[in-house]
C-alpha cells in the first residue's frame, strides 16, 4: 500500500531500575536499532523523541536530548508528549514526515527513568482534565482506577480474582523468554493471591511496576527500503484518536438537581474506538491478527482489551483466557513480549517497545516466545487526557 512505511530497525535498553539518566537508555536503544537496520547515525534525517515530564526543562526535551547525545549532525528534530501514548504519537509524527517526502529515514526514541511507586499527579491544577479530576476529586490514583475496572468486571461478567491472576501467570511465562524484560521468572496463581492487596480486588502482582527503560525504531519510506534490498515489516496504520464524550463544562446537565436529563453514553467506548480507527485505516480486522500487544496496566485491564479490540464479545475475555487462546501457542497470543506485567512502565518507551515486539515477531526473530507464522500484529494503549494509541504492522 502507498501509505505503508518500513521498519528497518528495532532496539531496546532492558527494563529495570538502573538509576541513570533517561538519555543514556535512549542512546543505547537508538544505537541498537541503527545496528539492526545496518545504518549509521549520519543516515538519519529525522529524530522524533517521545517525551516525559521527567525529561528535563523546556527545550531540553527528548528529541533534542537524543540528537545531542548521539552527536549533532543536522537531522531534523521534534518531540512529542502524550503520556503513555507518546511513543505511538512519535511513530505517527515520523510517519507523516516520511510520507510527506520530508525525510527518508527517521529515528524514533522513547526512554524513561521512572520514580518508585505509583505515578502521582503532576503538572499542577488541571480542572478541565478528567484524569486530574479522577486523581483529586475521587482520590483514584492509577491502582484505585484499575481496581474499579476489576470490580466492574466481577459485577457484570462474574470474573474472579483467580481469573485476573491467570493473566499474570500467562504474561510472566512469556516474559521469561524476553531478554529485555525486567521480570523473567514464572509466577503462579498462588503467588499472585499471596501478594499484598493494593486496591481490592487487585494485588501487587496484578499491577505493573514503574521502570527505567528505552525503545527505538528506525523507520523509512518504502522506496528507501527497496533501494537497499530490504523486505521490511511495514507499519500500515497508526491510530491516535480521542474519546467521544460530552464536554463536562458545557453539555452535561446539573446532575445533582436535574435527574430527568440524561446524556447518552458514546456508541463505542474509547479503547474500542482506538482499535476501530486502526482497523479502518489498515483495511483489516480482528480476524486478520496473529498477535496483539495490549496495555496491561493491570491483569483485569488486559481482559478489557481483549473485548475492546474485537478478539471476543463483551464479557467473554475470561473465556478466551481460560481456553488458552491468548497464551503462547494459542490462537491469538496477547502480550507475547510479557507485557507491562514483565516490563513495568517506562512511559515514553512503552508504545515503541510494543512495535519493537511486533517487528521481531513478524520477522520470526522472537526466539522462545515466537508466534508461529505471524504476519499481522496490533499494538494498543492509551495516554492521559484522551490520547489514543494503536499501531498495525504487517509482513
Amino acid at each position: 500500500m502507498t501509505d505503508d512505511i518500513a521498519v528497518l530497525g528495532a532496539g531496546m535498553h532492558p527494563w529495570g531500575k538502573w538509576g541513570r539518566r533517561f538519555v543514556e537508555y535512549g542512546v543505547t536503544a537508538a544505537r541498537s536499532a541503527l545496528s539492526d537496520a545496518q545504518l549509521g547515525w549520519n543516515d538519519v534525517q529525522l529524530v522524533v523523541g517521545a517525551d516525559t515530564v521527567r525529561g528535563g526543562y523546556p527545550g531540553h526535551v527528548a528529541g533534542a536530548a537524543f540528537a545531542q547525545a548521539l552527536g549533532w549532525q543536522g537531522a531534523r528534530v521534534t518531540s512529542v508528549y502524550a503520556a503513555c501514548a507518546s511513543g505511538a504519537q512519535a511513530i505517527n509524527t515520523a510517519r507523516a514526515q516520511i510520507l510527506a517526502g520530508m525525510a527518508d529515514v527517521a529515528l524514533v526514541v522513547g526512554a524513561d527513568a521512572a520514580p518508585k511507586g505509583f505515578f502521582a499527579p503532576a503538572g499542577g491544577d488541571r480542572p478541565d482534565d478528567p484524569d486530574w479530576l479522577r486523581f483529586r476529586v475521587l482520590g483514584a490514583t492509577n491502582p484505585v482506577y484499575f481496581g474499579l475496572y476489576a470490580r466492574r468486571r466481577m459485577a457484570l461478567y462474574g470474573d474472579t480474582p483467580d481469573d485476573f491472576a491467570q493473566v499474570k501467570v500467562k504474561n510472566a511465562a512469556a516474559g521469561r523468554a524476553n531478554p529485555h524484560a525486567r521480570y523473567r521468572k514464572a509466577v503462579t496463581a498462588e503467588e499472585v493471591a499471596a501478594s499484598p492487596v493494593v486496591a481490592d480486588p487487585l494485588r501487587l502482582l496484578d499491577i505493573c511496576a514503574t521502570s527505567d527503560g528505552a525503545a527505538a525504531l528506525v523507520l523509512s519510506s518504502m522506496s528507501f527500503a527497496r533501494r537497499h534490498g530490504v523486505d521490511p515489516v511495514r507499519i500500515r496504520a497508526v491510530s491516535t484518536v480521542t474519546p467521544r464524550y460530552p464536554r463536562t463544562t458545557l453539555d452535561l446537565p446539573d446532575f445533582a438537581t436535574d435527574s430527568a436529563a440524561v446524556v447518552a453514553p458514546p456508541a463505542i467506548g474509547f479503547r474500542a474506538s482506538i482499535a476501530a480507527a486502526a482497523y479502518a485505516e489498515a483495511g483489516t480486522g480482528p480476524a486478520d491478527l496473529d498477535l496483539a500487544e495490549v496495555y496491561d496496566l493491570s491483569t483485569a485491564l488486559e481482559l478489557e482489551w481483549y473485548e475492546d479490540v474485537g478478539l471476543c464479545p463483551a464479557g467473554e475475555g475470561v473465556k478466551l483466557l481460560r481456553e488458552g487462546a491468548t497464551a503462547l501457542g494459542g490462537r491469538i497470543p496477547v502480550n507475547p513480549s510479557g507485557g507491562l506485567a514483565s516490563f513495568g512502565e517506562a512511559v515514553p518507551a512503552q508504545a515503541i517497545s510494543q512495535v519493537c515486539e511486533l517487528t521481531w515477531q513478524l520477522r520470526g526473530q522472537a526466539g522462545g516466545r515466537q508466534v508461529a507464522g505471524a504476519r499481522c500484529g496490533l499494538s494498543v494503549n492509551q495516554g492521559l487526557f484522551g490520547h489514543g494509541s494503536a499501531v498495525i504492522a504487517v509482513r
